[in-house]
């Protein structure tokens, strides 16, 4: 008999593999392969998980009401267009799953998010890369990629690995340049670093039109990756359908806890936010200083690329970093195979990236 043959597509899929996070022989890494929260978790977001060790018998809040609110209140938007989810990651699967299947395509920016396309394969709908400028997201390459088939068009705002992002004209523009039954989905796990005027997260134009959604995260800023606790803000029509596909309890209730306590840690975003912007800044000079072209990052990582020469390029310098006990992000899979992607770390964790890098390239 013939073994269980999996759909169209599925085969296709190259499994996303994660940031390294250890080294044999090694018991002391420098892990920023993963853009991670260089300070780690509020204090009362891990007094808040810890305190659910004897409620595990209880099943979570399935419609996440008290955090919903929470988040309402601290972005003024309406909770009940708020979805939340097992990190983002599980609403941009859930959203392509709902909106297009076989047959459909999605457009991203070349070098955009590779969940994208992975979720994009695994509902059987084709994946379409538009080209970008610079390293950064193409308005007029994006419009240009959307044919009658596109169901939906997925922007990284700023965009994850290069850490560029469009400002909020720019972003309205590639909105308005769509049909209006194609998804324009802004993914702005990275919003709360961005210091500049002209940028948006996309609530506001969630607020007007039915064919946008907002995607953000608690796994950066906040520091609970482990968790896995995203949200989305939607129309109620989107909402309404992501409600009906999600899973019952798709988040479970120690996330919930330490989301709402970490979101209300004010005092706490506020030294994190801070560390990020000066650590962010002196290291690009570093990494600068050292002959490096760095692209400027609105999120909280670098991407740096190395030069051509084998004995100085970014394949030598990750395994320069890793000899030394640091572990960067290589960046083949999102052909940027000349760069390296480095989160921003403590101060420490930083200055010994940069004396790595020094005696690698001098």
């Amino acid at each position: 008999m013939p073994a269980p043959t999996p759909r169209p597509g599925i085969l296709d899929i190259a499994p996303y593999i994660g940031g390294e996070s250890k080294i044999p022989g090694r018991d002391k890494v420098i892990k920023l392969a993963s853009n991670e929260s260089a300070i780690g978790p509020s204090p009362a977001a891990m007094a808040a998980y810890s305190a659910l060790a004897g409620e595990l018998h209880r099943y979570p809040d399935g419609g996440a009401t008290a955090l919903r609110q929470a988040l309402a209140l601290r972005h003024g938007i309406d909770p009940d267009r708020i979805v939340c989810g097992n990190g983002s990651d599980e609403l941009i699967q859930l959203l392509v799953r709902a909106y297009a299947g076989p047959g459909d395509e999605l457009v991203y920016s070349a070098h955009g998010f590779l969940v994208y396309a992975l979720a994009a394969k695994a509902c059987g709908v084709t994946p379409v890369a538009a080209p970008e400028r610079n390293r950064r997201s193409d308005v007029d390459a994006l419009l240009a990629a959307v044919t009658p088939r596109t169901r939906a068009v997925f922007i990284a705002n700023p965009n994850n690995p290069t850490g560029t992002y469009l400002p909020a004209d720019e972003i309205a523009r590639l909105h308005a340049g769509l049909p209006a039954g194609v998804l324009l989905v802004i993914d702005a796990a990275y919003a709360e670093f961005v210091g500049h005027n002209d940028y948006t997260a996309g609530a506001e134009l969630v607020t007007r039109f039915d064919n946008v959604v907002m995607l953000r995260t608690f796994s950066k800023l906040y520091g609970l990756g482990g968790l896995r606790l995203g949200w989305a803000y939607c129309s109620p029509d989107v909402a309404d359908v992501l409600g009906r596909v999600r899973g019952p309890f798709n988040i479970n209730a120690a996330a919930l806890a330490a989301g709402l306590a970490a979101l209300n840690d004010v005092q706490f975003v506020a030294e994190a936010l801070h560390h990020n912007h000066v650590w962010r800044a002196w290291f690009t000079d570093q990494l600068t200083a050292l002959g490096l072209d760095v692209t400027p990052s609105a999120g909280n990582f670098v991407l740096a690329r190395f030069p051509a020469d084998p004995a100085r390029n970014a394949d030598a310098a990750f395994e320069h970093l890793k000899a030394n006990g640091i572990l960067a992000r290589k960046m083949h899979a999102y052909d940027l195979g000349d760069s390296l992607r480095i989160s921003i770390g403590t101060e420490a964790e930083l200055k010994s990236v940069v004396a790595a890098l020094t005696s690698f390239l001098g």
